[in-house]
């Protein structure tokens, strides 16, 4: 095969599902990474395979709700105050996005590719090498309050509506049947059957070392220092452990990808997004199923393993920091709707900063100015759900094959 070596820059999820396809069509495929494989947002997030979460963060309640967070230290979803011009032109964008009309728009594009990689993981896990603790439970969504559980509601209807992602209601004694980890005076939940979960650091690990065998290399600790350019092509990257070539070169690189912007010559307007978790060994009482929480806006994920809440929302540039304060915030979170809602072992605390877009649609396809140059990043919240289509998307766009998703919408000449 002629022009059939390929460099990844970014082994998290989308990096590792890049590397796949890729390496399923026969290219020479290298992975380097700033840092270890999976180490990075992909490490220690909830874990959920969500394809009823087709609508972006980009809700029309989005703006009132970042706005009041620059005075609420707490906030789940929360805007640090900061002097950078870039993160008040990238929210300025997002707020003239938070339409229902956008919401919808970018709903119907996340469905597709959402689908379609959910029939790619099911293949993938057929495979009895790739134990990554996954279990294919549903998710529910439980709430509390009366008034929050009416307003989700009409979320549900809609959703059954504009995407037909029909959920079952439940409360009451059916609720705590279907659900024994539950306290028995929540309000209700909706469960949502086509969802589910796995470890995402086990599924790090397994594929990595399955593409491994199949002759991927993975370079850890090798960071990209400058991109060379000639005309019209990529022609080196210059990193920590020399400079290096390739025919094609895909730019996977989380919330970091902005950074090569310049480089690249193209705008790649994306802003990390800090999440929190704290794993534990599993509780006394532990939920059968993974539980979202949406008036805290926290996931709960029962694995074989051990037992790991997280999520929250910060915008606060790189700040590498995980305040104590956070990770019992997560643990109190839990604490009004579950029986047993901590593990008795503290194991981990983590962070990781999202790549989040100002339309909340991922960066999919060709660097404009650049032919052999590709960006397959800006995942927002869903990195691992939408990360087989994104994998298949880049190797039909390296290979020049027609793709199944909606590329134009995805493309980073939207941004131009």
């Amino acid at each position: 095969m002629a022009n059939n070596s390929v460099i990844v820059i970014g082994a998290g999820h989308i990096g590792i599902a890049c590397a796949h396809y890729l390496q399923k069509d026969g290219y020479d495929v290298t992975v380097i990474d700033r840092s270890t494989v999976g180490g990075a947002c992909s490490h220690a997030n909830c874990g959920f395979l969500v394809p009823s979460h087709v609508l972006p963060l980009t809700a029309p309640e989005a703006v009132w709700t970042g706005m009041k967070s620059v005075f609420q230290p707490k906030a789940a979803f929360r805007v640090k105050p900061q002097l950078r011009a870039e993160l008040y032109r990238w929210m300025f964008e997002f707020g003239r996005r938070c339409t229902k009309r956008q919401m919808l728009k970018a709903g119907n594009v996340l469905k597709q590719i959402l689908d379609a990689s959910m029939v790619e993981y099911r293949e993938l896990f057929s495979d009895p090498a790739m134990n990554c603790e996954w279990q294919d439970k549903g998710m529910l969504f439980v709430f509390r309050n009366d008034d929050d559980l009416d307003e989700f509601g009409r979320t549900d209807a809609m959703l059954a509506d504009e995407f037909g992602l029909a959920a079952r209601y439940m409360d009451g004694d059916e609720l705590v049947e279907f659900e024994p980890a539950l306290l028995e005076d929540l309000a209700g939940a909706y469960y949502y059957e086509g969802d589910s979960h796995l470890r995402p650091d086990r599924l790090n690990t397994v594929w990595s070392e399955q593409l491994g065998k199949d002759g991927v290399s993975f370079i850890e600790q090798c960071s990209l220092d400058a991109v060379e350019t000639l005309e019209g092509q990529v022609t080196g990257l210059l990193t920590s452990q020399g400079k290096m070539t390739a025919d094609h070169y895909v730019f996977a690189a989380g919330a970091w990808s902005s950074q090569f912007a310049d480089s690249l010559g193209c705008r790649i307007p994306v802003e990390p997004g800090k999440g929190y978790s704290v794993t534990m060994t599993r509780p006394e009482i532990m939920p059968t199923h993974p539980i979202l929480l949406p008036e805290k806006h926290v996931g709960i994920t029962p694995f074989a393993s051990g037992y790991r809440i997280a999520s929250m929302m910060e915008f606060s540039g790189f700040d590498d920091s995980i305040p104590r304060a956070r990770i019992q915030q997560l643990k109190d979170s839990a604490v009004p709707y579950l029986k047993t809602p901590e593990g008795p072992v503290e194991q981990d605390t983590w962070y990781g900063w999202r790549p989040m877009t100002w339309d909340s649609l991922p960066i999919i396809g060709r660097v404009p100015r650049l032919s052999n140059a590709l960006l397959a990043t800006g995942h927002n919240m869903l990195g691992l759900s939408l990360a087989p289509m994104t994998g298949k998307a880049i190797a039909d766009l390296v290979a020049e094959r027609a793709s199944d998703l909606p590329l134009d919408a995805l493309s980073p000449t939207r941004f131009l």
